[in-house]
């Protein structure tokens, strides 16, 4: 599915655009105005980049945390470290289970969250942005037919923003 997204400065000239679009027959259940009102970004499907990376620092935790006990386990197996006295040697090793355990669960947060916030939004952070600023978004979804005539008539509307998307 194709979408075509306008950014106009407020809601006078987006319901007037959206008007346009209707009187020139572009059927209503491709069209949708995003902002104050009407639709909101989550409502429409844009993705939010904060609820995609907590998605991915707790998909990478299931993997991550129990390599790393493992992890932490054989190290202090192998090296025969005596860190806390008191434990005994099972308890020892257990300790840099635990200790490898929240390295894993570090790297999930750090890799998992914060490559999920800067990769996973694409371009719906920036559409989420101007409507928090009180903008709002014309859509357009249909085939390249219904794109280029509504490419035409939003052009009238000088939008801040006018892009296509496959």
């Amino acid at each position: 599915m194709s979408y075509l997204i306008a950014v106009l400065p407020n809601r006078i000239k987006a319901e007037e655009a959206y008007t346009a679009l209707e009187k020139s027959n572009v059927p209503q259940s491709q069209m949708s105005i995003l902002g104050k009102g009407y639709k909101t970004a989550d409502e429409f499907g844009l993705i939010d980049p904060a609820e995609q990376a907590k998605k991915r620092a707790i998909l990478m935790a299931y993997w991550l945390v129990p390599f790393g006990f493992a992890g932490g386990y054989v190290f202090n197996l192998i090296t025969g470290l005596d860190t806390l006295d008191w434990a005994g040697e099972p308890g020892n090793h257990i300790v840099g289970g635990i200790l490898g355990a929240i390295g894993g669960a570090m790297g999930s947060v750090f890799v998992g969250g914060g490559v999920g916030l800067s990769t996973g939004s694409g371009d719906a952070l920036p559409y989420r942005n101007r409507l928090n600023e009180g903008k709002y978004l014309v859509i357009v979804k249909g085939s390249e037919l219904i794109q280029q005539k509504a490419a035409t008539i939003l052009r009238r509307f000088n939008p801040e923003n006018l892009q296509g998307y496959q």
